[in-house]
């Protein structure tokens, strides 16, 4: 075969293959050597840095290869990376946002407002931190929707995982019950709540009278739970809180228009 068609074709490939391996050892010595190393926290700062060092790691080595293709098929590499020093300014201004998500990354980092685990919120949208990277974190919520949003961008969160998350559910009663017979059956059913939903990580909280509505008194209830858990645990909530109020005739309103007669 001729020498050009090995050339053109098959060293290529064999950088690609070369540059995939490499980038395989890499990650496997990061990961086992911070996963060894006490002084880099808990598991999930560990697998937040892994994550972020080995996509930046990522594009080092696909630069590499490019540079070694472009040079298999004659092209100066060398110019090319000499020119980079006369271009870095421009490639600087051109690429701000991008220099602005990668400073933003490493600050997410190394501050811990978030790791790679977390249920975090940020902006309207909640979710588990899938991914941490130089430019972008994605976060996926719990129906399966992924969000991917610039680091540069990401300026207030709330960390779900740095405490107990709340499962909070309002519960309407109407005017006409007993608030402390409506308590009284509340505190009960929740005394032993937990071998019905085990996911609730301490005592629930009737928070008291939230609001006066239109049909019906609003109880605030609050369950701590960790974060993955809360939808679980309000789903679970309410069953329980409406199968007990039934058992003890407790009206739960509904609107109703009321017409007088002169």
């Amino acid at each position: 075969m001729d020498k050009t068609v090995i050339r053109e074709i098959f060293a290529p490939i064999f950088i690609i293959i070369c540059a995939t391996i490499v980038y395989k050892i890499v990650h496997a010595i990061l990961k086992k050597a911070l996963l060894r190393d006490p002084k880099f926290g808990d598991a999930a700062k560990k697998k937040t840095l892994i994550s972020l060092i080995n996509n930046i790691f990522k594009y080092i080595i696909a630069a590499i290869a490019i540079l070694m293709i472009l040079d298999n098929f004659g092209i100066d590499t060398k110019a090319i990376i000499a020119s980079l020093g006369v271009g870095i300014a421009v490639v600087g201004l051109a690429l701000q946002d991008l220099l602005k998500d990668f400073v933003a990354g490493i600050f997410i980092v190394f501050e811990n407002q978030f790791n790679v685990g977390d249920w975090v919120t940020i902006g309207d949208f909640r979710g588990e931190v899938i991914s941490i990277g130089p430019k972008s974190v994605r976060i996926k919520s719990y129906t399966g929707e992924v969000k991917i949003i610039a680091n540069r961008l990401i300026t207030e969160v709330i960390n779900h995982n740095i405490k107990d998350d709340m499962a909070l559910i309002d519960v309407s009663v109407s005017y006409e019950e007993d608030l402390d017979k409506v308590e009284s059956v509340l505190i009960n059913l929740f005394k032993n709540i937990k071998e019905e939903i085990p996911e609730i990580n301490n005592q629930i909280q009737i928070l008291g009278v939230d609001d006066l509505g239109e049909s019906g008194i609003i109880y605030k209830i609050a369950a701590p739970c960790d974060p993955v858990t809360t939808f679980t645990v309000q789903r679970k909530l309410r069953k329980l809180i409406k199968q007990e109020f039934d058992k003890n005739s407790i009206t739960i309103p509904y609107k109703q228009v009321v017409i007088h007669h002169e």
